[in-house]
């Protein structure tokens, strides 16, 4: 049975702000010839990792709106300094999601399939919402 994490990403104020960090750190590992992969270190490995990997997702949480997903592929061990550590490696495409209110919350979580919001699909052109009309309009229980 498939389970899913949720996670505050704190720093960026719109899932525009997430997408360009994102990007921009992609390149630096590519600059740096790394391998280029997104990685949240946490601390904690979660006991349900086998839920997790079977189709599970990161779903973020920015300005305490539910705003997107990715894909997780991998729960790496590593070990910082002598301590242990996980990193959640996922997937490079942000998936934006219908916005949902979540309150604010230390570390991850794991998050229950039938709670999570549906992705959103774009229009017919492609044309994307800005993410600030977005949000009102959800607020206003528009979408």
């Amino acid at each position: 049975m498939t389970i899913h994490l949720i996670k505050l990403s704190v720093g960026p104020d719109t899932l525009s702000d997430l997408a360009a960090w994102q990007t921009e750190r992609l390149k630096e590992m590519k600059h740096n010839r790394k391998k280029p992969e997104l990685i949240h270190v946490t601390r904690h490995m979660p006991k349900r990792a086998e839920e997790v990997l079977d189709g599970g997702s990161i779903y973020w949480v920015i300005k305490g709106w539910i705003c997107a997903r990715q894909r997780l592929f991998e729960l790496r061990p590593l070990s910082l300094e002598g301590v242990p550590y996980c990193g959640l490696v996922y997937d490079k495409k942000l998936v934006r999601v219908a916005p949902r209110p979540r309150r604010a919350f230390q570390g991850w979580r794991y998050f229950d399939p039938k709670d999570a919001p549906p992705d959103l699909i774009t229009g017919k052109g492609g044309e994307e919402i800005p993410d600030e009309m977005r949000l009102e309009l959800a607020a206003l229980g528009l979408l």
